[in-house]
């Protein structure tokens, strides 16, 4: 590691601590030649992962796009950013243990409102009626017939 201060690369580390709930390691280094501290972060570098579309093209899994649909879905309603963001993580940790590093955005909708329907019914019912295209008043009533 290089010190950013004088740039010699020897460090020692003098406290670390597990930092972004668990999910990466804070370092705290002192340069062996100048003496000054600095911080610095290790990350899981994960295996990227692709999303097939409905049109067949592939892009990059982005979990900030689960969390905004979950969000809009759950806008007004009594779930906590908390809960939104443990929901997340949980549908990603789900699509990461797959073999598979190709998902379909199918696959995703689905996790997506199976997690819905156990927080709150209407977040569920406004994730369904987008992600399923709900057209006629009785495609909602299908949907609430299906949760009661």
């Amino acid at each position: 590691m290089l010190c950013p201060y004088c740039r010699h690369g020897e460090t020692k580390v003098t406290d670390k601590r597990p930092s972004n709930e668990g999910k990466s390691i804070r370092r705290r280094r002192e340069c062996l030649k100048c003496t000054k501290r600095f911080t610095t972060y290790e990350n899981i570098e994960s295996v990227e992962m692709l999303v097939i579309k409905k049109d067949e093209t592939r892009e990059k899994f982005d979990p900030e796009k689960i969390r905004r649909g979950i969000l809009k879905a759950c806008e007004k309603r009594p779930v906590s950013l908390e809960m939104i963001n443990k929901t997340v993580d949980k549908i990603e940790t789900e699509l990461r243990k797959l073999k598979n590093k190709e998902v379909t955005s199918r696959q995703i909708g689905e996790k997506v409102m199976r997690e819905l329907k156990k927080i709150d019914n209407v977040a569920y019912i406004r994730f369904a009626s987008v992600y399923r295209d709900f057209q006629h008043v009785g495609d909602f009533e299908r949907e609430i017939k299906q949760i009661k």
